[in-house]
């Protein structure tokens, strides 16, 4: 019989080259089509390269033949977890092309509905964050929290996500009765359901072991990056835009901005949990001061008249016509409009030539900035951290690829 050897290799033997494999597009763990080259070696991530697009929905060049009007469910479709921001970040830019002020009782509506929105987003990404590391049961518990405010959104909306609710001048209808009253009451259910989860996760060994010093972005990078938001602040850049740059009543109202230290998965998590009890005070100010009053400017050329007006007077119905067939004429010239979105600095960028419909939209989506530093914030970590890591930059692929 021939003898069967087997030869030892030696380590110096062994195939050190990189592997390049493909995450995504099509993935579990990709929150939406992206695809994400990545060299490893061994398990650790030595170099990666972004591929976006995939779900490319052309939302900039589809406004310039849609009217001022048409172009507001476009926006519930940018960062589609928290739609109500997009559309008030959207009609504040066009009202300050109209050099419209809204009345007082809109402003108020709008922070309280875009505060629940902003709930609802930073309930959705710590939560899918917490799932992907195999915490299943808390994931369960934001869910239910979020079907809370969804409920109470869709009271007022008609609609969990695409809500379409922001109009130019104002709002498509007031808040129903009994609201101050059921928020409030839901608000105590969503406070426990966070601080039960807050005792699950926050100090349990396992997630901290998985989310401290992973993903670190840097300060001095997130500036560079022009990275905002829940992701910047974790790095320590203090900057939040209803504070800096207030506008509707948000400096009438008190509230803080919490800021990471270390810039790493932990903070980003912290940052959002936070943030959310910031968002629940905001809003139980607001709804102790809110007045009572109209919620659209008087204004026929851009406020839709009352269908008792349209069904009942001519000029009620021509100027519904009007506004439909033809929309809000505005101004020409250009403006840069920015608000504080779920993600950080959501910019609109309008260009008018005076007709009824934008001649040029450009949106600045602070999910684009957040993702294009995801390469950096990957690289000398493991695989298995990509998957945390990338659910904390909270990528939204509707805002990313518009």
């Amino acid at each position: 019989m021939t003898e069967n050897k087997i030869t030892n290799r030696n380590a110096g033997d062994l195939d050190s080259s990189t592997m390049h494999i493909n995450m995504g597009p099509s993935h579990p763990a990709m929150h939406g089509v992206v695809n994400i080259q990545v060299d490893i070696d061994g398990e650790n991530v030595v170099d990666s390269k972004l591929e976006i697009g995939y779900l490319h929905r052309g939302f900039e060049k589809s406004a310039e033949y849609k009217t001022y009007k048409q172009v507001i469910p476009y926006t519930d479709r940018l960062n589609y977890v928290s739609p109500l921001l997009n559309n008030f970040g959207y009609t504040l830019a066009v009202e300050k092309m109209l050099g419209i002020d809204v009345p007082r009782r809109t402003k108020f509506i709008r922070v309280i509905m875009g505060e629940l929105s902003r709930l609802t987003d930073h309930l959705t990404c710590n939560a899918a964050v917490m799932m992907e590391n195999g915490g299943f049961t808390p994931f369960l518990y934001y869910m239910k929290a979020r079907e809370y405010l969804y409920a109470l959104i869709e009271k007022v909306t008609g609609a969990r996500l695409t809500v379409n609710y922001s109009r130019i001048g104002g709002l498509r209808n007031d808040l129903p009765e009994g609201f101050k009253e059921e928020t409030l009451k839901i608000f105590t259910d969503v406070e426990e359901i966070i601080a039960d989860v807050d005792k699950m996760v926050t100090r349990n060994r396992i997630f901290m072991d998985r989310w401290k010093d992973t993903g670190i972005l840097s300060r001095e990078d997130a500036i560079a990056w022009n990275i905002t938001g829940p992701v910047g602040r974790a790095s320590g850049f203090d900057y939040d835009v209803r504070r800096d740059h207030p506008y509707f009543v948000y400096d009438e109202l008190e509230f803080e901005v919490p800021i990471g230290k270390h810039g790493d998965t932990y903070d980003r998590y912290l940052v959002r949990d936070e943030e959310m009890h910031q968002s629940i005070s905001i809003v139980r100010q607001a709804l102790e001061l809110i007045p009572k009053g109209p919620i659209s400017v008087d204004d026929p050329r851009i406020t839709m008249p009352s269908k008792t007006k349209v069904y009942n007077s001519i000029e009620g119905m021509m100027t519904n016509f009007k506004l439909v067939i033809e929309g809000v004429k505005v101004p020409a010239g250009e403006i840069y409009s920015f608000t504080e979105a779920g993600n950080g600095e959501l910019g609109y960028y309008i260009v008018s030539d005076g007709t009824g419909k934008p001649y040029r939209v450009r949106l600045k989506p602070p999910c684009f900035y957040n993702t294009q530093a995801l390469s950096s914030m990957i690289k000398g970590n493991t695989i298995a951290d990509i998957i945390p890591i990338f659910g904390s930059i909270n990528m939204i692929a509707g805002e990313l690829d518009r």
